[in-house]
């Protein structure tokens, strides 16, 4: 595991403080609290946020999910993130797709 640059440590406070704004400011969040606090109950408020970064090697944003191979077929490459994704939504697949 390579260390976080000072940049995407920024970046990630940046995040933290933007999800923790989101949340203060939430309406509905404000209204539901109220309604349990009415009801005679305190409340405690505890979120945990999983946040996954992958540093890019040479990829560019426009570039397509898809390419097309040799015999004209696309393409389709798979991580094995996108596997643990997709088995979360309960979709099978290929294991021989998987780069």
């Amino acid at each position: 595991m390579e260390p976080l640059d000072e940049n995407l440590k920024h970046l990630m406070k940046e995040l933290g403080t933007a999800i923790n704004d989101t949340l203060s400011n939430s309406d509905r969040i404000s209204e539901a609290i109220a309604k349990i606090r009415s009801s005679g109950y305190d409340v405690f408020l505890v979120l945990e946020a999983t946040i996954g970064f992958n540093r890019r090697l040479d990829t560019v944003a426009d570039e397509p999910a898809e390419s097309a191979g040799i015999d004209g077929e696309a393409e389709l490459n798979i991580t094995s993130q996108d596997v643990k994704f997709l088995k979360s939504l309960k979709i099978s697949i290929d294991d021989r797709d998987v780069n």
